[in-house]
Order: structure tokens, then sequence, then C-alpha cells
């Protein structure tokens, strides 16, 4: 399959004018909306955006990587760097054994007990994850983010000073506009996380069959548009090069699906809803991933 065959794939830029555009007008009309619209669209958008900054990590909408940083590397999401992301989710595809947290940066599975063990078993549920993992999530990563100046502080300078200048950027529009850095937190950044940790639920289980360990959500609606496809998570992992709007066709050319799968959202709602996903524990164990 040809990934691609032009230097400038117009779909995923057309994508791109839309969120930001839409993010801007959104911003620009908070007063007008109720706070539960705002919550709805301002989540969307943040979400929507995670999954643009997903596609140019992976080299898209061009063939040069500057441009593609200039395109995603907007921090909407405000706690995040462009840099920590596009390190991070390298390293998971890199993986030599993914979803084992010793060897995967994306990991969802724990080695301890405490606190954060009590937290991951709220945050197996999807119920859970919805309403504990966006402020549970943006709070061990920064954690773990505060352990890595003390142990690489060039690296960590080099991916939170452009982040925190986009971050004044962003600040300085929400002022212009009279949008409260309150609001901003609970309208657009905490609904939009919630968003990014509904599609990662079900992304991988340690036990799925193939080597990514990757699952498919067969859905097609709304949240396959959200996601831009990466819902289709094993077709992602067969073919990371594929941009969003070729998965399906991807997905339709395996002639082999062993993963899990499930029929779309409301399954794995139905599901997983107030039962477990899956075990907090790699079941390797916390040492080798064969151990």
């Amino acid at each position: 399959m040809t990934l691609r065959t032009r230097p400038i794939e117009l779909p995923t830029v057309l994508l791109a004018v839309v969120i930001y555009g839409g993010w801007l007008a959104l911003t620009a009309a908070h007063a007008r909306l109720p706070w539960p619209i705002l919550a709805l669209l301002g989540g969307w958008f943040v979400a929507w955006h995670g999954s643009l900054q997903h596609e140019t990590i992976h080299g898209h909408p061009t063939q040069w990587r500057r441009v593609n940083d200039l395109i995603g590397g907007v921090p909407l999401s405000l706690w995040l760097p462009y840099g920590a992301y596009r390190r991070t989710h390298m390293a998971h595809h890199r993986s030599p054994h993914p979803t084992h947290p010793a060897h995967d940066p994306e990991s969802r599975y724990v080695t301890g007990g405490g606190v954060i063990a009590a937290v991951a078993r709220l945050r197996a549920t999807l119920i859970g994850q919805l309403l504990v993992g966006p402020v549970a999530a943006i709070a061990m990563f920064l954690l773990d983010e505060a352990r890595r100046l003390r142990r690489d502080p060039a690296g960590f300078a080099r991916e939170w000073g452009p982040h925190l200048v986009g971050v004044a950027l962003i600040l300085g529009w929400l002022h212009l506009v009279a949008l409260p850095i309150g609001s901003y937190l609970l309208c657009f950044v905490l609904p939009g996380q919630a968003g990014s940790l509904l599609r990662g639920f079900a992304e991988h289980r340690a036990d799925a069959a193939g080597p990514s360990r990757a699952t498919t959500v067969a859905s097609r609606g709304p949240l396959a548009l959200l996601f831009l496809n990466n819902n289709l998570h094993a077709a992602h992992h067969a073919v990371p090069a594929a941009p969003w709007y070729r998965l399906p066709a991807v997905e339709r050319a395996r002639t082999q699906r062993p993963e899990p799968r499930y029929d779309g959202y409301r399954d794995v709602l139905r599901r997983f809803a107030i039962r477990a996903h899956d075990t907090i524990h790699h079941p390797a164990g916390r040492g080798d991933a064969h151990g």
C-alpha cells in the first residue's frame, strides 16, 4: 500500500484548519454558550487536537518534520508538552514488550500498591476512567516530569521551554477573549482528556494476541472521526505510517485479525462500565517481560 502520494496530505491539512478554527471560534464565543454545551464542544476540540498531534508525530501531513511539529505543537491541552508526547509515544511503538510497565512508557499497568494501585483500580472501569482518569493522568504525568527534571534537566528544558512559550500564547488568547483559566480547565482540558482516555481505555491488553498487544474497536460513527480512526488500533500498529483517512483500508486489507475486537464504544461501555477491563498488574510481573 502506498502511504504517501503527495508531499502534502490535504485531508489532514484541512482537518487542522477546522480544529484550530473551531477552537478559536469556540473560545471567542464562550460567553454565549451554556456550560454543558461549552464543555461538550470544548472537550471535543481538545481531544480532536490530541488526535491531530498523534498524526503529526507519525509524520503527517507533510514530508517535513518541522512543519508537522508546527502544526501539531500548539499546546491546547496546556499540560502536555508536544516533545514529551513524541518521545513517549515513539518509545511505545519501539517497545520490544508492549504493555509491560518496564518497557512501554504508555503502559497502564502498575507495579506497586498503595494509592497508585487504588487509583488504577478505579480507572480499570470505563466510568472510573472517565471520572477519575483525567485528573489522575495529568497529576501522574506532572509528577513523573518533576522527577525527570532532577534526572535529565537538559532534556526537560528542551521539551518544556517551547511548551511554556506556547502556553503563554494560549493564555494570552484566553485573556483576550475573557475566558477564565478555571473555566478553560473545566470545560476544555478535563473533558478533552476524558475523550482521549475513552479512546485509550481498550487499546491494549497484555494478553492480547499479536506483537503489539493492540485491540480493535470497530466504531464508524462520530467517535471514529474524533479519534481519527485510531480506534482501529491494531491496524495502526500494523502500519504506523498510514494516515488516519487510510486506516479503514488498512483494516480491510488485514488478512489475520487475532486481536480482541469490540463492536463500537457502546460495546465497550456495555462490557466495562462498572467491570474492570483488565487486571492492574501486568501478568509478567515486575521484572522481565517474559518472567
